[in-house]
């Protein structure tokens, strides 16, 4: 039974390996800030390992992948977001742009999402 489970396991892994979506790596991205007391959005680029200070946070940006069949359609970004130059980090992992709400920054006061991958050195965002 296990030689069974076996052959079938390796026959599969290499259209397994296939499944996974191919990505390349952007120079930077493009995140959206919302302070939910005064009701301000702000949108603003960022370049791969800078840090950003929106209000009160610091938001570094380690890496931004997007998919190579659609570019525009999705982003998956790295980011280390933290307080007040606090040494915790209020979030660190990946934000993904088709789906923020599967990994959101969780404070009381601020939302901060990404929107997408850009190549700042070659794009006016």
């Amino acid at each position: 039974m296990k030689e069974l489970i076996f052959s079938i396991t390796l026959f599969l892994y290499p259209f397994i390996i296939d499944a996974q979506e191919k990505t390349n790596i952007a120079d930077g991205a493009l995140l959206r800030g919302l302070d939910n007391v005064s009701g301000e959005v702000i949108d603003f680029g960022i370049k791969s390992g800078d840090t950003y200070l929106l209000w009160k946070l610091d938001i570094k940006l380690s890496e931004c992948r997007y998919p190579i069949s659609n570019p525009v359609g999705d982003a998956f970004a790295h980011l280390t977001i933290s307080q007040d130059k606090s040494e915790s980090d209020l979030f660190r992992g990946w934000m993904v742009a088709s789906s923020p709400a599967l990994n959101p920054l969780e404070h009381a006061r601020y939302d901060v999402w990404v929107l997408r991958c850009a190549m700042i050195s070659t794009s006016a965002e």
